[in-house]
Parts: C-alpha cells; sequence; structure tokens
C-alpha cells in the first residue's frame, strides 16, 4: 500500500468560519490504521446517510496521483464513520449506546469523475471512548460493481483518516443531537493517530453551509496515491 498526498493545506478560519486563501502545495501524508470497525462489501452510493439525524457534511474529495497530481478517474472513495451517538454501524453498542443496526449506515463510497472527484453527502460524526472526531477512508482502484450494488475486487492503494477542525467539532458537539453522547469528547490534540501535520495528516478544509452551525459544512482535501 502505497503513501498518500494531499494537495492543499486547510486554512485558518475566522470567527465565522470563512476560509483564507493558501496556496496549493503538494506533500505526502502518512498512512494510518484501518480500525476496528471496517466491514466488506458495502453500497457504491453517494448518500450515506440513511435518514441518521445530525449536521449536514458534504465531502469533496480530489484523488491525484502523488507523483504528477494527474487526477485519478474511476477509483473508489469509500468512507465509514460513527453517528452522532458514536456508533459505527454493525457494531452498535460498543460506544454505550443502544439503538437499530442494520450494518449500513454512514458507510458507503462512490467513484471518481473524470476530475477525480468524488462527492459524498454524510453528516459530522459522532465521537466514541478514546478517539477524536474522525472518518475513515479508503481508495481503491479497478473494482468491479455488483448487481446488488456494491463492488468487489481492485487494488486497495490507500487506509487513512480524515479529521476536523476542533473549533468547529466544538461547536457542533453543543447541538442536538449530538449532546445525547454520552462519553467524554476526546479532543485533536489528544488524540493518539492523529498527528498534528493538518492536511498532510487528513485535516478537512471545512466551510460553512450557512450562517449557523446547524446549516452543515463542506469539507475538502485532495489526496494523492501511489499507483
Amino acid at each position: 500500500m502505497g503513501a498518500a498526498a494531499t494537495y492543499g493545506a486547510p486554512t485558518t478560519e475566522t470567527a465565522d468560519t470563512a476560509p483564507v486563501a493558501a496556496a496549493a502545495v503538494c506533500t505526502l501524508t502518512r498512512e494510518m490504521t484501518e480500525g476496528p470497525y471496517y466491514l466488506d462489501g458495502q453500497y457504491v452510493r453517494s448518500d450515506i446517510t440513511e435518514g441518521k439525524p445530525g449536521i449536514p457534511l458534504k465531502l469533496t474529495l480530489t484523488v491525484v496521483d502523488d507523483d504528477t497530481c494527474a487526477p485519478l478517474s474511476n477509483a473508489l472513495v469509500e468512507i465509514w464513520h460513527a453517528d452522532h451517538l458514536g456508533e459505527y454501524s454493525g457494531f452498535v453498542g460498543a460506544n454505550g449506546h443502544n439503538e437499530p443496526d442494520n450494518g449500513t449506515f454512514l458507510r458507503g463510497g462512490v467513484l471518481t469523475n473524470s476530475s477525480g472527484v468524488a462527492s459524498i453527502t454524510t453528516i459530522y460524526p459522532g465521537w466514541y471512548v478514546g478517539r477524536c472526531i474522525h472518518i475513515h477512508i479508503k481508495v481503491h482502484t479497478n473494482v468491479t460493481l455488483t448487481p446488488d450494488g456494491s463492488f468487489t475486487g481492485g487494488q486497495e492503494l490507500h487506509t487513512g483518516q480524515l479529521y476536523f477542525s476542533e473549533t468547529i467539532t466544538t461547536r457542533v458537539s453543543r447541538l442536538s443531537p449530538y449532546t445525547a453522547n454520552r462519553v467524554t469528547r476526546t479532543t485533536l490534540a489528544q488524540d493518539s493517530i492523529y498527528d498534528g501535520g493538518g492536511a498532510a495528516s487528513g485535516l478537512l478544509t471545512l466551510t460553512a453551509l450557512g450562517s449557523s452551525t446547524s446549516s452543515g459544512y463542506t469539507g475538502t482535501l485532495t489526496l494523492g496515491v501511489e499507483r
């Protein structure tokens, strides 16, 4: 599995979360652990929410060749993350909350377009014991789509994690439904896996979708992968 790179660093945010322009750079990033909550055979779909409550999050993730920064089309970008209670589908109860578990909520992926872009609609993740808020991500190439809406085969090029501004996470955590999460939240600085490298370590650039936190955010990042 090759190293990944990001193109562009997250911008510094003002009080109203508007990003400040920054010069784009291409830097290698470390791969990060898959974690204990991965499930094979998830759906290929652009909206993974399945009606889960939470603040809207629209991800725009661009996959490029880390040597040339040329976009990679038809690569499958797969994500999975916890809901507002810090529970993963397929493993509900691991964070101390009870709720229905269908094994598929907040899981799935999409194929990149000709510009290397994968757009996925989800919610701002919750948190679970011992970890800051994050999203798991894999990038695959040469997958085969299956009749049931999933995928099989291919080559896994990158496994990593996406992270969030602590300033925005603090605002989100004070709102419903996140206030129902009874677990003490680990901050970005306290996390044992995030290494403080900003975009080079998967830190998303977040931009507000509206005038209030509850309106949600877009999250952008460009990942470079070793082909």
